[in-house]
């Protein structure tokens, strides 16, 4: 998957991210810019998000807030346990194909319910199931849940990237990279590569 208009790079947009981050840790409200002019500006001119976050339902993560974004600055999706559909890669192939994003973010977090759900192999209502049996089928047998919930942002992931045959040498590809929110910290850790990559001391 590419891109057809100029844009922010992966690496640019990560360091938007994690400088937004290190903002939000100190923040009792989210400074970013949300005027009048700047909503009247992105009604006429449109959007240009620099990133895309895929991140879970859960009322407590707040995608805009945590990364300290305004209006026009993140192309937001989420879903219960920030699991892969049809129309969640159809999203981000908009965000990609029409609006030149170039990194797009997993974003589990701690105490996540659906992961919980997931452990504990209770389905629930009807729909719910459908969360719940994609959770588990990315985390199997994981007893641990920080790690469970890193299991299941990597299959996300990995995912994402089958669906759109991403090749990480390759440099016109959007970026897709992983991160887990920590709920009571506010802090995000970033996977790089498959791999865990801590930008912030615990």
């Amino acid at each position: 998957m590419g891109k057809n208009i100029e844009s922010v790079s992966a690496s640019e947009a990560l360091e938007f991210l994690k400088a937004g981050n290190i903002r939000y840790l100190s923040a009792t409200a989210n400074g970013a810019a949300v005027s009048p002019w700047l909503r009247e500006l992105t009604a006429s001119e449109g959007q240009e998000p620099y990133a895309a976050i895929i991140s879970c339902a859960d009322s407590r993560v707040i995608p805009e807030s945590i990364f300290s974004a305004g209006i026009g600055d993140l192309f937001v999706m989420r879903n219960a346990g920030n699991v892969v559909s049809d129309q969640l890669l159809g999203s981000l192939e908009y965000a990609v194909e029409s609006l030149g994003v170039r990194l797009a973010v997993v974003l589990g977090h701690t105490g996540c319910g659906a992961v919980s759900a997931a452990m504990k192999d209770a389905d629930g209502r009807k729909y719910i199931s459908y969360v719940t049996k994609a959770v588990r089928a990315a985390i199997g047998d994981e007893t641990d849940a920080y790690k469970a919930c890193v299991l299941n942002v990597k299959n996300t992931v990995a995912s994402i990237k089958r669906a759109f045959e991403i090749n990480d040498d390759d440099d016109d590809c959007v970026v897709i990279i992983g991160a887990i929110y920590n709920i009571e910290s506010g802090k995000v850790e970033f996977f790089d590569g498959g791999s865990k990559h801590e930008y912030y001391d615990n």
